[in-house]
């Protein structure tokens, strides 16, 4: 592992390293912040799941996850969104390819040689932190931004146990009924809709739902709201009595004005799970 930088920051340490990755076959980068407090043992850790086009390195600059962060001795792991590399494939859409690898594991050709970003963020990135780092990942909790808030409610709910709350900004909700979705899925996973269920936070709420607290705030002015589809989750939360917050913040669009402007209420709602 190579470590890019590593920044003091509010007290802790904002670092960025690459590795040689088993599950994507090519070099990946990552982004963690490690407050002061993991100087003295393992801290709890909060992942953030970044969009579509983004790298490591957006939330990591812009969402002001770090201050809050410090304040409840927490660490922040920000993964890439997809493999890299000059023989990964590729598509001119930035809906699809580098930038939206969906936190699945694709099956299809030319895409499953290196999109498994499923296997990277759930085994292979936890299993090299643990080893590497002061994080106790028996104290996790997962958030994310759009693609990445739909890989953070579909990881949640689909391995129980892991993560203690789940969050969310703008997150696509139900891709199999939209367009950020079925291309994708189509793309990486066949036209076979049977295997894209486990990749729809809706149908899994119907199916599994998630077994502690939940918060999920989306703008009502989010350009990509029928996109989005945040009628459908909440709708599935209200069958299945899903104890959840669900905000429609008004006003508030896409961008990571809106991520920075909740992001301490989602970095305190962790607090309190991870510490409880």
């Amino acid at each position: 592992m190579k470590t890019l930088s590593e920044n003091r920051c509010f007290g802790g340490v904002q670092g960025v390293y690459q590795h040689a990755s088993d599950a994507t076959h090519c070099d990946m980068t990552f982004g963690l912040f490690l407050p002061e407090e993991a100087q003295d043992g393992p801290v709890p850790v909060l992942w953030y799941l970044s969009g579509l086009t983004c790298t490591h390195e957006n939330a990591m600059t812009k969402a002001g996850a770090q201050q809050w962060a410090a304040e409840q001795g927490i660490a922040l792991v920000f993964p890439d969104t997809s493999p890299r590399g000059d023989d990964v494939a590729d598509d001119e859409a930035y809906d699809l390819g580098k930038g939206a690898g969906f936190y699945l594991n694709a099956t299809q050709d030319p895409w499953a040689k290196h999109y498994s970003m499923w296997d990277y963020v759930a085994d292979e990135l936890p299993a090299l932190l643990d080893d590497t780092f002061a994080v106790d990942l028996d104290r996790q909790s997962i958030t994310g931004h759009s693609m990445g808030g739909h890989g953070a409610l579909t990881m949640a709910m689909s391995l129980p146990g892991r993560y203690r709350s789940v969050s969310a900004f703008s997150p696509i909700c139900n891709p199999t009924g939209g367009d950020w979705g079925r291309k994708q899925f189509t793309a990486y996973l066949g036209p076979d809709e049977a295997s894209w269920a486990a990749h729809d936070a809706t149908r899994l709420m119907t199916e599994k739902g998630f077994h502690g607290p939940m918060l999920i705030d989306t703008g009502t002015a989010d350009n990509f709201l029928d996109h989005l589809r945040p009628e459908a989750l909440a709708e599935a939360a209200a069958k299945r009595r899903q104890p959840i917050q669900f905000r429609m913040q008004p006003g508030y669009d896409h961008s990571y004005f809106f991520v920075s402007t909740f992001i301490e209420d989602h970095v305190a709602f962790h607090a309190e799970a991870l510490y409880q």
